[in-house]
């Protein structure tokens, strides 16, 4: 629902953020639909928050007013817990999330922890660089978790595989990717991004895979991808919400293969992860819509029907 709220006002250790584009997420539809459970109430959705600093409040160092930024998901660390301290604090107790328990992008202005804002690189505009702070990072982070697979498979081909897709390409590796059954436009999308195979995700690929990450929040995928990948090899669970997976025979687990896991993000990812695209070339794809058509965004991702990413333009 579209209303008018007051401008918010930063307090210590926030910014406050003149938005120009918020990416549409999954999750923002998982929290919609009640799958996320405890969200604040009211509720401004929207994690994906690219825009210019215009005010700062006491202690934030190291931002300066008018630094063009991107807010992701984690919002907030306590920054003393064990987790904190030890460089794992994507699993800090205390996190709070943007566009979960923190209002988020879809709006005009937004405040934000300042530790958990990155510049922006110059050659991406806020349109393309939406998309970046969580189907980049999140992407980012569950292709780190595959290790240095030379042959990695990519299971739902959206908003965060076709990012991931291009760095696999311009690191070396081969990408094999799984769309919905019958997806043609998917499929012929991963091909032109340098996948060497496409197909729907009951196919099995050409060779085994060194590694498979699973995007789509659909459970039953996990034994699929622990079927396409070698001895040795690791399936990644990359969203925050998946349906149950069904149970499987162990012999399909066995040889030492993984299943993990991605929990958000760590602030090091997101420094890592722009360091590395810098010097490459990525290009998200992008269907602009409108800060009022929020609604339209969200139902065109929910039934499939945006390739690559959505994003509010403001």
């Amino acid at each position: 629902m579209l209303r008018e709220v007051e401008r918010p006002v930063p307090g210590t250790g926030q910014v406050l953020i003149e938005i120009r584009a918020c990416g549409v997420c999954r999750t923002d539809l998982h929290i919609l639909d009640g799958e996320l459970k405890q969200p604040k109430l009211p509720l401004i959705l929207g994690h994906e928050i690219v825009g210019r600093i215009l005010e700062r409040g006491a202690g934030c160092d190291g931002v300066q007013v008018g630094q063009r930024v991107g807010v992701p998901w984690l919002g907030y660390t306590c920054g003393v817990c064990s987790y904190c301290r030890t460089g794992a604090e994507n699993l800090c107790p205390q996190a709070r999330f943007t566009g979960y328990q923190i209002d988020g992008g879809y709006a005009e202005y937004a405040v934000a922890d300042f530790r958990y804002c990155f510049p922006i690189p110059d050659n991406f505009s806020d349109m393309d660089a939406a998309p970046l702070l969580c189907a980049g990072l999140i992407g980012f982070r569950s292709y780190r978790m595959a290790g240095e697979a030379a042959g990695i498979g990519l299971y739902g081909f959206g908003a965060a595989a076709h990012i991931v897709a291009q760095v696999a390409v311009q690191q070396g590796r081969k990408v094999f990717a799984f769309t919905r059954p019958g997806d043609e436009d998917g499929q012929s999308f991963a091909l032109k991004l340098g996948a060497v195979w496409a197909g729907d995700s009951s196919a099995y690929p050409p060779e085994p895979l060194d590694a498979a990450i699973i995007f789509a929040p659909v459970g039953a995928l996990a034994p699929a991808a622990l079927r396409a990948v070698r001895p040795g090899g690791r399936v990644i669970c990359a969203g925050i919400h998946m349906s149950d997976i069904p149970s499987f025979p162990y012999e399909w687990l066995w040889m030492e293969r993984e299943i993990r896991s991605v929990a958000n993000l760590t602030r090091a990812d997101g420094f890592d992860f722009f360091r590395t695209i810098s010097g490459m070339t990525i290009q998200t794809t992008t269907q602009p819509f409108r800060l009022e058509a929020a609604n339209e965004a969200l139902d065109r991702l929910k039934t499939g029907r945006i390739q690559g990413a959505a994003v509010l333009a403001l």
